[in-house]
């Protein structure tokens, strides 16, 4: 079993969608990193030998921001924007759309579900 960046890649997939498993690696830097490294891109991981795994590990390592450092990197970031008081970081901070989507309909999946509001009922049909 091949384990990187301490993920277990998953055993039957092609070396190039097993990276993806790995937090911040995509399509393009998996198949980069697999041409790299010199392994070819159908292989299995689970056909892949100790010096291929130690090359794709040592890539990986040296050259991309990866799992936890990563997520610390992002959430930094965001953190720095609600601090410094942004638009961006006061959109963060109230859990809205942060990239100029409309909220008037739709953003339910980042405002959470619908509140109730006191008092208000549809109009009765005549």
């Amino acid at each position: 079993m091949a384990r990187i960046a301490g993920v277990d890649l998953p055993r039957n997939k092609r070396t190039e969608v097993g990276l993806r498993y790995i937090y911040g690696i995509g399509p393009s830097a998996a198949r980069a990193l697999v041409e790299r490294a010199g392994v070819d891109r159908a292989r299995r991981v689970q056909d892949l030998t100790e010096d291929e795994v130690n090359r794709l590990r040592r890539l990986i390592e040296n050259e991309h921001k990866v799992e936890g450092s990563l997520r610390t990197e992002t959430s930094m970031n965001i953190k720095r924007l609600m601090d410094i008081g942004c638009y961006r970081g006061l959109r963060h901070r109230r859990g809205l759309p942060v990239r100029g989507q409309r909220t008037h309909t739709n953003a339910r999946t980042h405002k959470g579900q619908r509140r109730a509001i006191a008092g208000k009922k549809k109009a009765p049909r005549k």
